[in-house]
């Protein structure tokens, strides 16, 4: 019999954790307001409750999410134009790239994730793992490694294959929750490992300057890894069959790594690792057959996340707070409910920021609930029980206390440096090289017949 309680409970957790969503909720505009909020983040509030709530049916909330919104800007923005917004305009960059990326990435690694659980590396993991609650706890630190090299979302479902097969399917709530905190606390303090920080390189910020994230990301580890760890552990440890022989189809294997350096080259040339990706995958095709038949498996929760990252890219957040690390700290828990990427976008504009701190907390902050961070959202297709807002919250509580203990950590032994507008201090240095003519008086201009 299903508790009556825990819906009302899912819907007050929501509203919680939206609370410092509400913050940055814009005032002036045509738009109308309840209580001093924009109609729109009421309606986006709605949709976060109604995933919360209807955690079987997401994408289907999600999509209802997206077109209430659109409706109430066509009604009162008789100026807004959903295709500028996708594609952009002279003035403003679209989210075409982002949301094209983030279709790519997650059909594709699903076949990724295949491959590679075919490749009987999982099948052979459990003979040099330790079979005791170490071993989850080393498998987390591998995705962590892989992620700070990898895109999250790739360590996410390979941490996640392995999972399956090392514990035979039955994986605990509170081991998916640490495993997208893994992949995420990775890629944190590498401009390749993570969206966030990739967008804060290719925007001009200096990749040693996010390379501290990663005092909060281990200490973090310390704490989700090890609950983590101990949870899965008395819930399933990993069995070893002395006995099973292991074989290894080294070509799928090559595929998987074909996939990921491709991915890693078209992220550093293009800003576009899908396309490598797909390249990979396409290359593959004629090595081993791809396993077309995980896309079908993967499209409802790959809309779900576009549908509800473009309802986030409609919120009018137009300033954040004055920069602070208490505003960073924030920012973390926004992100576990808010497309951290208009986040760091905002962040780069206003400057000012120490910007491993904002690294960690708009990366890692996304894992305290399972839709926060694509990573999450990937690893829920392959674990759909894990959609369940109210369960991952209360077995993976320990994500939110490591991303507190984690910050506090970074912030007493690191402190915060906010750096000079990446901008302005290249302006700085193209002025030194350059210096800008002085302006002549007008009384010194001589005119001659």
């Amino acid at each position: 019999m299903k508790n009556p309680l825990l819906p009302r409970i899912a819907g007050l957790l929501a509203v919680l954790l939206l609370a410092p969503v509400m913050t940055f909720a814009a005032t002036t505009a045509t738009m109308p307001m309840i209580l001093g909020i924009r109609i729109e983040f009421i309606l986006f509030a709605l949709t976060l409750i109604g995933v919360a709530i209807f955690h079987h049916k997401t994408m289907y909330v999600a999509l209802t999410g997206l077109v209430l919104i659109l409706i109430a800007k066509y009604i009162f923005m008789p100026e807004f134009s959903l295709l500028e917004h996708i594609t952009g305009t002279p003035e403003k960059e679209g989210e075409w790239r982002i949301l094209l990326n983030l279709l790519g990435l997650l059909l594709g690694f699903a076949i990724l994730a295949k491959y590679f659980e075919e490749s009987g590396v999982p099948d052979w993991l459990p003979k040099v793992l330790p079979d005791d609650w170490k071993g989850g706890l080393v498998l987390l630190f591998a995705v962590m490694v892989l992620s700070s090299f990898l895109d999250n979302i790739a360590a996410a479902m390979i941490g996640g294959t392995i999972a399956m097969v090392v514990y035979k399917g039955k994986v605990h709530m509170g081991f998916l929750a640490a495993i997208v905190a893994a992949s995420n606390a990775g890629g944190a303090g590498s401009v390749v490992g993570d969206t966030t920080t990739t967008l804060m390189w290719i925007d001009g910020v200096n990749p040693l300057d996010v390379t501290h994230a990663f005092v909060a990301s281990i200490a973090a580890f310390l704490i989700f890894g090890v609950i983590g760890a101990l949870q899965q552990n008395k819930y399933h440890k990993i069995q070893k069959d002395a006995s099973k022989k292991y074989k290894i189809d080294w070509g799928k294997l090559a595929i998987v790594l074909l996939i990921l350096v491709c991915a890693i080259i078209t992220n550093w040339a293009l800003d576009f690792p899908a396309a490598g990706v797909w390249i990979a995958i396409l290359i593959g095709n004629f090595i081993r057959k791809a396993p077309w038949h995980e896309i079908p498996k993967s499209i409802q929760g790959t809309i779900f996340l576009m549908a509800l990252v473009t309802c986030a890219s409609l919120m009018p957040v137009e300033e954040l707070p004055a920069a602070s690390w208490q505003t960073a700290f924030s920012l973390g828990f926004v992100s576990a409910v808010f497309d951290n990427i208009p986040l760091t976008k905002l962040c780069l504009e206003q400057g000012g920021y120490d910007w491993g701190v904002l690294a960690y907390t708009v990366g890692f902050g996304g894992s305290m609930i399972w839709f926060g961070s694509s990573a999450g959202v990937a690893l829920s297709n392959m674990y759909p029980e894990a959609k369940s807002v109210v369960k991952y919250v209360k077995h993976g509580w320990h994500v939110a206390v490591a991303y507190i203990v984690g910050f506090f950590v970074m912030l007493g032994l690191v402190g915060w440096h906010p750096h000079t507008p990446h901008r302005k201090e290249h302006q700085q240095k193209l002025e030194m090289v350059n210096p800008p003519a002085a302006p002549v008086a007008s009384d010194s201009i001589a005119v001659s017949n």
